[in-house]
């Protein structure tokens, strides 16, 4: 091979694997079988970074936190288990935002990961060391956590694709949680075959064939609703000329309005904070001067939720959540900026609470917006560093949105 494998995609390194011309050291078993014509699948063989909230027996699993420091689990989770068993490799374990409450990757208790378009910047949150292990070349692929962004958020702003897996489609059973009812489980990776084998890695299963899907008669719903609201002028314009690929390809772009997805997001403030500080107040106050303390408010507004006010508030979002799926059937994909901001300055955030704020909180809300329908949704590069663009579909559709993502991949190159 004269070509350089870090950079490869998974399912490159796995052919290559196949072939006998990459030997992978890292697992002489899967070398063994490759060479015996008997390989687990295309990525037997192939190593892939862990977000550091995956269980790993024998082996340190804190959650980016000092809160969990030393904790050393006795087995692995079981979407670890199960990858495992199709060959794939565990190369190591990579940094992430506290406990994962924060999109941004700032992480001053463990560390910050480096963001692959600009050294001052953070690199997106909270998957934030999977996307720089693979961005990197540190790894091929990475497999993290989102509940409200942390797959999709670092995957765009280091020119990946993230998938955000329907709610429930991989089990969470030995995954550190942050919100049970809305934390799910997705790879990034440098392409949607990548996404989709890995998808099927996790969940122990032949992948889904990709090929052959076109732009070409789709109808795709473009969200003016909140979406657009404050967009910045790169995002824009990286969105601006994805969606004129897109409809060059073929795709026929209809903009709508759904205004109740502003109160759908803003729901995030009651039924998240809430979940998270039930989940974690015994361990933060017993020690709260362990925790970064805009991640320690964060969670700490979760105290101030009524019980009323949660039940009132999951009610509202299932209403929500049906008049969305009505509203959106006649699509094939629902499509968006994935962030309408740019990484923010690193350096800034530390000192600058109102500019920690907005930025957190613009960084997150378009992706919310698939957490909180619970959608299944898919970032891929635009022409603009750092700029992403979503494709989101209804819940237990992430094989056709991975199709759909496919074709639209080729049409953003």
């Amino acid at each position: 091979m004269t070509g350089t494998w870090a950079h490869m995609t998974a399912a490159e390194l796995g052919r290559e694997i196949g072939k006998g011309r990459i030997h992978p050291g890292e697992a002489m078993a899967a070398a063994a079988r490759a060479k015996a014509g008997l390989r687990k699948g295309l990525l037997d063989g192939v190593p892939i970074s862990w977000k550091d909230l995956f269980d790993t027996a024998g082996v340190a699993t804190e959650a980016g936190s000092a809160l969990l420091k030393g904790r050393s689990p006795d087995r692995d989770a079981e979407v670890l288990e199960t990858a495992t068993l199709q060959g794939l490799v565990c190369l190591g374990k990579t940094h992430m935002s506290e406990l994962a409450f924060s999109g941004l990757g700032l992480n001053p208790v463990t560390a910050t990961p480096p963001n692959l378009n600009d050294d001052r910047a953070v690199p997106g949150g909270s998957s934030s060391g999977a996307a720089a292990s693979v961005a990197f070349g540190l790894a091929p692929a990475a497999i993290g956590s989102d509940s409200g962004g942390s797959v999709r958020i670092p995957a765009a702003w280091n020119d990946l694709v993230g998938l955000k897996t329907t709610m429930g489609s991989l089990p969470l059973t030995g995954v550190v949680p942050l919100f049970d009812s809305f934390d799910t489980i997705g790879p990034l990776a440098h392409s949607v075959e990548d996404c989709g084998l890995l998808l099927a890695a996790l969940q122990g299963r032949e992948p889904a064939d990709l090929v052959g899907g076109t732009m070409s008669g789709l109808r795709l719903g473009l969200l003016e609703s909140l979406a657009l609201d404050d967009i910045r002028d790169r995002p824009a314009q990286a969105f601006e000329d994805a969606t004129q690929r897109l409809s060059k390809a073929g795709a026929r772009i209809e903009r709508f309005a759904f205004p109740e997805v502003a109160e759908a997001v803003a729901l995030a403030g009651i039924l998240c904070t809430a979940e998270a500080y039930g989940t974690w107040r015994v361990n933060i106050e017993a020690a709260p001067d362990k925790v970064f303390s805009r991640i320690l408010e964060r969670f700490r507004s979760g105290a101030k939720i009524a019980a009323a006010d949660y039940v009132a508030g999951w009610r509202r979002l299932r209403d929500i959540r049906a008049q969305w799926a009505e509203r959106t059937t006649v699509f094939d994909a629902v499509i968006l900026p994935t962030s309408p901001i740019l990484p923010p300055d690193a350096n800034r955030l530390m000192t600058d609470d109102a500019y920690y704020v907005t930025e957190n909180l613009l960084a997150l809300r378009n992706t919310r917006i698939g957490n909180m329908l619970g959608l299944c949704a898919l970032t891929l590069r635009t022409s603009q560093p750092s700029c992403g663009i979503t494709l989101m579909a209804g819940p237990d559709q992430d094989i056709r949105l991975l199709r759909i993502g496919s074709a639209a991949e080729r049409a953003l190159r």
